[in-house]
This record gives C-alpha cells, sequence and structure tokens, in this order.
C-alpha cells in the first residue's frame, strides 16, 4: 500500500503563490497516473489536476491556466505549482493514486491533506 505525504500547504494573499508536494513511498510510484483533489467546507471534494503516468495533464476550468501539475518520478513526488490563487481557492489539498496509468478519479491512495488558505 502506498503512503502519501503532502506538504507546502499555507497562508497567501490573493494573487501569491504556493508550491504543493506529495512523497510517495510503497509502491511502484511511476506505474500510476497522479492527481489533487481539494475539499472547501460545505462543499464537494473535487479533481483539480492530474497527470498520466506518460505526463499527460488535465485540469479543472477553475484553474485552467493558473496551476500546473507535474511529477519526478526518480523521486516518487508529484508537484502542484499554484499561482495568481483566489480566495475561493482556499480548501484542503489531497494528494491522490490513481487506480492505473491515465486516470486519478477513482484513488486508490489518498494523502492526509493540506490547508491552503487565499485571503482576500
Amino acid at each position: 500500500q502506498v503512503q502519501l505525504v503532502e506538504s507546502g500547504g499555507g497562508l497567501v494573499q490573493a494573487g501569491g503563490s504556493l508550491r504543493l508536494s506529495c512523497a510517495a513511498s510503497g509502491s511502484i510510484f511511476g506505474s500510476y497516473a497522479m492527481g489533487w483533489y481539494r475539499q472547501a467546507p460545505g462543499k464537494q471534494r473535487e479533481l483539480v489536476a492530474a497527470i498520466t503516468t506518460g505526463g499527460g495533464r488535465t485540469y479543472a476550468d477553475s484553474v485552467k491556466g493558473r496551476f500546473t501539475i507535474s511529477r519526478d518520478n526518480a523521486k516518487s513526488t508529484v508537484y502542484l505549482q499554484m499561482n495568481s490563487l483566489k480566495p475561493e481557492d482556499t480548501a484542503v489539498y489531497y494528494c491522490a493514486q490513481g487506480s492505473n496509468w491515465d486516470s486519478a478519479t477513482r484513488p486508490r491512495s489518498w494523502g492526509q491533506g493540506t490547508q491552503v488558505t487565499v485571503s482576500s
């Protein structure tokens, strides 16, 4: 079973940037798609960005052009660079490992989450 540990969350002003990291251990990291989800208070968890084993990327419309997902298979780490942050980006962000090489929509594992708070 993979263990996923997120880091990099925090408090930032609107317009600022943060980079989230998720370190994986215990599985073949390079064989699975990875994703970043977020959940705001009172809302459902949503998929923000995903990356396949081959580097293909998909994004939620709300973050396109502002967020970038990347992965370093040698370090078993996935990143989420978040720029031009808005108050509505405030949420707990979760790293997830997909169930196959090209999809993170049905995660097999979750991280514990990291809080991102964007002040106006």
